[in-house]
C-alpha cells in the first residue's frame, strides 16, 4: 500500500499539468502498475497532494464506571493480587462473598459488568496498581545422608495428577539473613492434583518436629494423605520419618540431588503461600512460632476455598521458543470437587464453609496477625551475627537481612 501512495503521488504531479491525451496515459500507466479500477485510480490522482482535514472521532462511553473500577481493585487487593487469568474465574465467588459481607456497594448491573470482566481487560485496568515484590530467601536444604537407599527417587513427571493425595512437601527456613542457632521453619505440603496446601510452622528442623508437623497436616486434610515426595533434605531423610510412612501405609519418594523442578508444585507454593505471607524476618521464639501457626490456620481455609490456581496442560519447545499452556483457573475446592473423591456429607460441609466466608474480614485479620509478627520479630533482641568465613561472605545474605528489617516485609 506504501508503494501505490509513492508511486501515486509522484504521478499526481504529471497528471494535473499534462494535456488531455497525457492524462489518459498517465492513469493507463498507473492502473497496470496498481491493478486500481480506472475510476479509483483516477480519484486517488486527484486527491494526491490535498491536504485532508481529519475530523477527531468522537470517544467511546466508557464501559465501566468508577465503582466498578474501584471494585475491581478491592478484589484484586482481596484476592492478594492475582494476575487477570486467575482474578476473572474467582470474581463470580468472590463479589458476592464482599456484597453480602458489605465490603463492595455495587447495583445488580454493575455486579454482572463485573463479574464478566475479561482477563485481558482486568490486567489494564490493573496495571497502575500492580507492585512487585523483589526479596528472595536463602535455601537451607542440606543432603541427607541417611536411608536414601530405601526411599526410592521419583522425577517431575511421574506423578500421577489426576487422583488427591498425593503431596509435595518442602521447609522454609526463617532465619532472617542469619543462619545461626535454632529459627522456626514452615513446612509447605501442597496436593499436586488439587493444589489443595497446608502449612505448619516448626521450632526447628529436627526430624522429629518435621513427623509431628505431616502428622498435623495429615488430620487437616479434607482427603486421605496417599503420598509424599520431599527433596533430599536431612530434615526429611530420616528414620522417623520413614517409620512414620510405613506405619500409616504412605507412599514415600524423594526427588533428584539438584533438581528443584522435581519438587515445582510445593516450591511455587513457598512463594506465594509463605513468603508474600510472613516475610523474611527472623522468628526463633515460642511466640512467633505460635502466631504462625495461627496465620497459617486462617490463611488455610481462604486459600484452598477462594483463591483460585491455574495448572500447566501443555509445554512445547521449538527451537529457543518455549510454548506454555495452562488450563482455566480453579480453587482446590473446586478441583476437589471435581475429583468426586469426598462423600457428599464432607462436600456439603466445606460448601457451606465456603459460601459463609467473609474474605475481607480474613484478610484484616490475616494482616493484623503478620503485623503483630513482625512487630514482635523487630522490637526482640538481634540474633547473633554469622561467623565471617572471608572478605566474600555472602553478599545475598546480608542483603536479604538489611532489607528484611528496613523494609515491610511482605506484600500486602
Amino acid at each position: 500500500m506504501g508503494e501505490r501512495r509513492a508511486v501515486t503521488t509522484k504521478m499526481a504531479a504529471s497528471y494535473r499539468r499534462g494535456t488531455r491525451g497525457q492524462k489518459s496515459a498517465i492513469l493507463d500507466q498507473l492502473v497496470e502498475l496498481t491493478g486500481w479500477h480506472r475510476d479509483h485510480a483516477r480519484a486517488r490522482l486527484r486527491a494526491a497532494g490535498q491536504i485532508r482535514v481529519v475530523q477527531a472521532r468522537a470517544p467511546r462511553a466508557p464501559t465501566y464506571g468508577p465503582e466498578v473500577l474501584s471494585a475491581l481493585e478491592r478484589c484484586w487487593l482481596v484476592a492478594r493480587q492475582p494476575a487477570g487469568k486467575r482474578l476473572a474465574p474467582m470474581l463470580s465467588v468472590l463479589v458476592p462473598l464482599l456484597v453480602a459481607e458489605g465490603e463492595l456497594e455495587l447495583s445488580e448491573p454493575e455486579v454482572t459488568l463485573l463479574c464478566q470482566m475479561s482477563p485481558a481487560t482486568i490486567d489494564r485496568r490493573l496495571r497502575g496498581a500492580r507492585v512487585l515484590a523483589e526479596l528472595r530467601g536463602v535455601s537451607h536444604t542440606k543432603p541427607g545422608s541417611l536411608l536414601k537407599t530405601q526411599i526410592s527417587i521419583r522425577t517431575w513427571s511421574e506423578w500421577d495428577g489426576a487422583v488427591p493425595g498425593f503431596c509435595e512437601i518442602d521447609l522454609v527456613g526463617h532465619e532472617g539473613g542469619t543462619p545461626k542457632g535454632e529459627f522456626c521453619c514452615t513446612l509447605t505440603v501442597t496436593d499436586v492434583a488439587t493444589g489443595w496446601t497446608v502449612n505448619r510452622a516448626v521450632k526447628n528442623k529436627a526430624a522429629v518436629w518435621v513427623k509431628d508437623a505431616i502428622d498435623h497436616v495429615r488430620r487437616v486434610l479434607p482427603f486421605p494423605l496417599l503420598g509424599i515426595d520431599s527433596d533430599n533434605g536431612s530434615e526429611f531423610i530420616s528414620h522417623h520419618l520413614l517409620a512414620y510412612c510405613e506405619q500409616h501405609k504412605i507412599t514415600f519418594t524423594r526427588g533428584r540431588e539438584g533438581n528443584k523442578n522435581d519438587g515445582c508444585h510445593v516450591e511455587q507454593k513457598n512463594w506465594t503461600h509463605v513468603r508474600e505471607l510472613v516475610g523474611y524476618l527472623r522468628y526463633d521464639t515460642g511466640a512467633e512460632l505460635s502466631l504462625l501457626n495461627r496465620i497459617y490456620e486462617v490463611d488455610r481455609t481462604y486459600t484452598n476455598l477462594v483463591l483460585t490456581q491455574q495448572k500447566l496442560v501443555f509445554k512445547e519447545r521449538v527451537g529457543a521458543k518455549v510454548t506454555l499452556r495452562h488450563d482455566a483457573a480453579q480453587s482446590p475446592y473446586e478441583r476437589l470437587v471435581a475429583a468426586d473423591v469426598l462423600s457428599s456429607a464432607r462436600r456439603a460441609a466445606l460448601t457451606r464453609q465456603r459460601n459463609s466466608l467473609k474474605p475481607a474480614a480474613l484478610q484484616r485479620q490475616i494482616r493484623a496477625l503478620c503485623h503483630e509478627l513482625q512487630t514482635l520479630s523487630l522490637t526482640k533482641a538481634p540474633a547473633p551475627p554469622a561467623r565471617s568465613t572471608g572478605p566474600s561472605t555472602s553478599p545475598v545474605r546480608r542483603r536479604v537481612l538489611r532489607e528484611a528489617t528496613t523494609r515491610h516485609s511482605r506484600r500486602v
